[in-house]
């Protein structure tokens, strides 16, 4: 028995998400069908984490046992031949037997894409969301605002409904937002995040960006852990699960 690690590249426009669900057409399940289709074998394949519809990844992280003897590396090219296009394997390797995609990890960094444009985009449509205003972000009050939200904080109020953690403090260790004409990206580095934390974080800051919210106001917004001060939970197809530390 091998344990063999993969690093996924993904763009999520088309399935469900990355778990696997009955009648739905997942991440998880497509590569799945393709290790069998390659090993005429089909093992369960761990994630370190779901992705919600319509999110991509340039460094997902999946693991799977399995006997074989296809040279470890070669996975990648041999499931590569058989995955549809938006599925990309970069690489894949031989682990250690305890090495577990999810359970192994220590932190994940994720980025999120805007657009800030007059016009929207016909090929970042489903990349990036588009925010048209008649002038343009504050960029430096964003990255002021985006501060407050590094160490170890109870991130309660940006979470969304529906989760059932119950532990909700969480650690960033680094926050960065970048421009390349009208391309905003937000970077985001932690030990966890909660569900649609980074979705709701990022709509906090475009508040900020657009006047809605003051960047003075963000860490007693933070310790008020009160959804409904914190901005819009932006929508899946700007977020980027960029890699998995370990």
């Amino acid at each position: 028995m091998r344990n063999i690690n993969l690093i996924i590249e993904y763009d999520g426009t088309n399935y469900c998400g990355w778990q696997s669900q009955k009648n739905a057409n997942s991440i998880q399940e497509t590569i799945q069908t393709a290790i069998e289709k390659i090993t005429g074998s089909r093992p369960n394949l761990y994630g370190s984490g779901r992705t919600d519809k319509g999110v991509h990844a340039f460094g997902q992280t999946a693991n799977f046992f399995i006997e074989s003897k296809v040279n470890a590396e070669k996975f990648a090219y041999n499931l590569n031949s058989v995955l549809p296009k938006d599925i990309v394997i970069k690489t894949s390797c031989e682990v250690d037997m305890d090495f577990h995609a999810r359970y192994s990890a220590v932190g994940k960094e994720y980025s999120y894409l805007i657009l800030n444009s007059k016009q929207p985009s016909a090929l970042y449509r489903n990349l990036a969301y588009h925010i048209n205003y008649c002038e343009k972000l504050n960029v430096n009050e964003m990255i002021v605002a985006s501060q407050a939200f590094m160490g170890t904080h109870d991130f309660r109020g940006f979470m969304a409904k529906g989760s059932s953690i119950k532990d909700t403090i969480r650690t960033i260790e680094e926050v960065k937002i970048t421009q390349d004409g009208d391309f905003l990206k937000l970077t985001f580095r932690g030990n966890g995040f909660l569900y649609n934390m980074v979705r709701i974080i990022s709509g906090t800051l475009l508040f900020v960006g657009v006047g809605k919210i003051n960047s003075k106001d963000i860490s007693n917004i933070i310790e008020s852990k009160n959804r409904l001060r914190a901005g819009m939970t932006l929508p899946a197809h700007g977020l980027y699960l960029e890699k998995v530390l370990y």
